[in-house]
């Protein structure tokens, strides 16, 4: 039986033209060509010509068509290049000499929310950086899911990681699927597709803690994050920051997850393991 992410079609490769490129974007997004070529302001003809490669796009066209499907800077980088042009987008490790404004900025952001734990991570959610409340709650996984590159999500529902702490563990599951889901969807990103199905296999371990509901009026705005700690149980809400206007495929990519606590009892619990 086919997995739940396989594309109807494979994704284009770097040796295929810029047609198909732009139609596996099209179909992604499932709009047909009459709906792209008003979007983009262009003659559906023209749109054809372009996509059965009878016609060659410029690089505004490029452009414009990219911005229209809302394709990521790192595959707009694969379109230009598909239709014979440079790339536009640069792509950079986060340690480059050219992005240290970017990472002091991250390294702020994270230690500014400190007592409570904050990480950064990478478009597949492998962590990149983090603040000194993170190593508490990776406590006690298996030493195979805290080697670097650590992916979070796998970290998080794993047997052999946080998956038996976690006193909501169902609710936190379904969540975090969710969101890889849309994810997937906005992105077409194949290496996202695997990671949804080897999560999605993992089992659900029995888990009996002392732990109040996941309920209440918080359940009804947000998803907490309950963990079983040697201090207790300590509830966290989480937010997701991005840079608003990059330029750069890895700033685009990046993604810092911010916890706080869900009730006066964590933020006691933080203050005290941070010595405040």
């Amino acid at each position: 039986m086919a997995s739940m992410n396989t594309p109807s079609s494979a994704p284009p490769t770097a040796a295929d033209p810029f047609g198909a490129h732009l139609r596996h974007w099209r179909q992604h997004r499932r709009l047909s060509q009459l709906d792209l070529a008003h979007e983009a302001q262009v003659s559906t003809r023209h749109l054809s010509y372009v996509e059965t490669g009878r016609a060659e796009p410029s690089r505004e066209m490029v452009l414009r068509l990219a911005e229209r499907l809302d394709v990521p800077l790192r595959e707009r980088n694969a379109l230009l290049v598909a239709a014979g042009y440079a790339p536009m987008y640069r792509q950079r490790s986060l340690d480059d000499p050219a992005l240290a404004a970017a990472r002091r900025a991250v390294d702020l952001v994270l230690k500014g929310h400190e007592p409570y734990p904050a990480l950064a991570v990478d478009r597949h959610w492998n962590l990149v950086a983090h603040n000194a409340l993170v190593p508490m709650l990776m406590a006690g996984a298996a030493p195979h899911l805290v080697e670097a590159p650590v992916n979070v999500l796998r970290l998080s529902l794993h047997p052999d990681g946080l998956a038996p702490r976690i006193a909501n563990l169902a609710q936190w599951r379904a969540h975090l699927l969710e969101r890889l889901q849309q994810q997937i969807a906005a992105t077409g990103d194949a290496t996202l597709a695997e990671l949804h199905d080897e999560l999605a296999a993992y089992p659900q371990p029995q888990v009996s803690h002392d732990a109040p509901a996941a309920g209440g009026e918080l359940s009804n705005v947000v998803v907490p994050f309950q963990l079983v700690t040697p201090q207790g149980v300590l509830s966290f809400i989480s937010t997701t920051t991005i840079f608003g206007t990059p330029v750069d495929v890895t700033l685009q990519e990046l993604a810092v997850e911010s916890f706080f606590p869900a009730d006066a009892q964590t933020a006691k619990t933080l203050s005290t393991l941070a010595g405040r």
